[in-house]
């Protein structure tokens, strides 16, 4: 028998499958009504993690424009930031760089009641550092050869480790990138170095190769999601997610206001309030 999250999670995949398609895009309603039902139980997740004690770690790569960021909006948009933490570092300092490399990283990792969000990761060395030159090869090898074993002391510890990479097409980074150019709310994540990027399509590829053959391991798997269509490709990562962590619905008591004081003597005061304008 399926327990009432089990179901959910059926229903919310069902109507996902239902919704269109895949050659068909995907209407906003559709989106809507799926999203809304996944966060619902990414809520139940939120409350079983923090009520078990689990720590969980979920690491996003994939190429500039790929659709991180607004996958991991989606998942953080309706939970709580003190047990859903997103960590986007920016370049390591020079006593960073003097550390061991994933140092840095570690100190992030979660706690118990908590779920970590890793917007690019310890797999920027494989990465971006390899493609752009920021390091030597043989650093990058030796990164490749580390990398295993660490996230097998993480899953060892306790950790539930999931890597996620967003596999989007030349054709749909091209549009998303020039998007960018023109659109104020958008503009600040076209960088020279996303530039850069972009000219290395095959680089980025053949480093992507040696990652994914060095580092998906029975322990610690790379899932990639197909990322052309965004709204598909976040509720599928999503519900992939609530699949991979085992999860119960708690017992919740019945919520209700209680009687607000009354006012006894209190008037409001006579004071110059400085109110914002109000253009809308």
């Amino acid at each position: 028998m399926k327990s009432k999250s089990g179901k959910a999670r059926a229903k919310a995949e069902k109507g996902l499958a239902d919704a269109a398609a895949p050659q068909d895009k995907l209407k906003r309603k559709d989106y809507d009504a799926a999203l809304a039902g996944l966060h619902a139980e990414l809520v139940k997740l939120q409350q079983w993690v923090v009520h078990q004690g689990l720590k969980v770690c979920i690491v996003f790569e994939g190429r500039d424009g790929a659709g991180k960021g607004g996958t991991i909006k989606a998942i953080t948009e309706r939970v709580s930031p003190r047990v859903f933490r997103v960590v986007a570092l920016p370049a390591p300092t020079d006593r960073e760089k003097s550390q061991m490399y994933v140092q840095r990283y570690m100190q992030h990792f979660p706690a118990a009641g908590e779920v970590v969000i890793f917007d690019r990761s310890w797999y920027n060395r494989a990465g971006v550092e390899r493609v752009m030159g920021f390091c030597t090869e043989d650093q990058v090898e030796r990164f490749l050869a580390m990398a295993p074993g660490v996230e097998k002391a993480m899953v060892e510890s306790g950790i539930i480790l999931l890597k996620y990479w967003l596999e989007v097409t030349p054709e749909e980074q091209t549009r998303r990138l020039s998007a960018r150019i023109d659109d104020g709310r958008k503009v600040w994540k076209l960088t020279p170095m996303d530039l850069k990027s972009y000219s290395r399509w095959y680089d980025y590829s053949r480093a992507r190769d040696a990652m994914f053959a060095a580092t998906d391991t029975e322990l610690a798997p790379w899932y990639v999601a197909r990322s052309d269509d965004k709204k598909r490709a976040r509720l599928n990562i999503i519900t992939h997610l609530l699949g991979r962590i085992p999860y119960e619905e708690l017992p919740r008591e019945t919520i209700e206001l209680p009687k607000r004081q009354q006012p006894h003597d209190y008037r409001e005061p006579d004071y110059p309030f400085k109110l914002i304008a109000e253009p809308y």
